[in-house]
C-alpha cells in the first residue's frame, strides 16, 4: 500500500483527498440531507471542514489507506466530487475492524454510485487487507444505506447491533468469523 492509491471503477475514480478537497469535505457534510441519519457529523464551519480533512489525511499517513474522494471518471474538472467513501481502522466488540464509510452530496443519491464505490472499496480492502474484517454501521431508518451495504458484499449481523453516536447502528460485516462478537466488549470505538 502507497498510500495514495486511486481505485477506479466503470464509472468513477476514487482518490486520496487534499486540502483542495477542503470545499467540497465542507459542501457534502455541511448538508443535513446528507446527514439526515447522523446528524453528530454535520459540519457547521469551514474551519470544521479542515479539522475533518487533518483527521482523515492523518490516518492516511498512519495506516496507507482511508476515505477517498469520488468524483466522475470520466469528469474534465477532478474537483466535482459526488462524495466520500473508504475505511477507517475502528474496533468492534474487541476486534480491530475497517469500518466502511460512504457519504455522497444528494445530487448523486439514487443512481447506484455509493454502491459502486462501496463496491470498489470492499473488493480493494479484500485485496489489500485479505480476512480483515470490514464493518458499516446503519442506522436502522437508513434503508438506503443498508442496500449499499448488502450491495457492496457484506451482511447483516444483529448480534453485533450496538449503540453508536446518533443512535442504534445495524452493523453489517465481511470476513466477521461466526458472524458473533469475539467478546462481550461493549460498542464501537475509533482506532488510532
Amino acid at each position: 500500500m502507497g498510500g495514495n492509491e486511486e481505485l477506479s471503477t466503470a464509472r468513477l475514480s476514487l482518490r486520496r483527498p487534499t486540502p483542495a478537497d477542503i470545499g467540497a469535505i465542507y459542501r457534502v457534510h455541511s448538508d443535513r440531507r446528507a446527514c439526515a441519519h447522523n446528524p453528530a457529523d454535520l459540519l457547521t464551519s469551514q474551519a470544521d471542514a479542515e479539522d475533518l480533512y487533518r483527521r482523515w489525511d492523518q490516518h492516511w499517513r498512519h495506516h496507507g489507506f482511508g476515505y477517498w474522494v469520488v468524483h466522475p471518471r470520466e469528469a474534465d474538472d477532478e474537483r466535482l466530487s459526488l462524495g466520500f467513501c473508504g475505511l477507517k481502522v475502528m474496533h468492534l466488540a474487541g476486534r480491530e475492524v475497517l469500518n466502511l464509510f460512504y457519504r455522497l452530496a444528494p445530487a448523486a443519491w439514487g443512481d447506484g454510485v455509493a454502491t459502486e464505490a462501496a463496491t470498489a472499496v470492499v473488493d480493494w480492502a479484500a485485496t489489500h487487507l485479505p480476512g480483515r474484517p470490514v464493518i458499516a454501521r446503519v442506522r436502522p431508518a437508513n434503508v438506503a444505506s443498508a442496500t449499499v451495504a448488502t450491495r457492496s458484499g457484506l451482511r447483516r449481523a444483529a448480534c453485533l447491533d450496538t449503540a453508536g453516536e446518533d443512535g442504534l447502528d445495524w452493523i453489517f460485516t465481511k470476513n466477521w468469523p461466526d458472524g458473533r462478537p469475539q467478546s462481550s466488549g461493549s460498542g464501537i470505538r475509533a482506532g488510532d
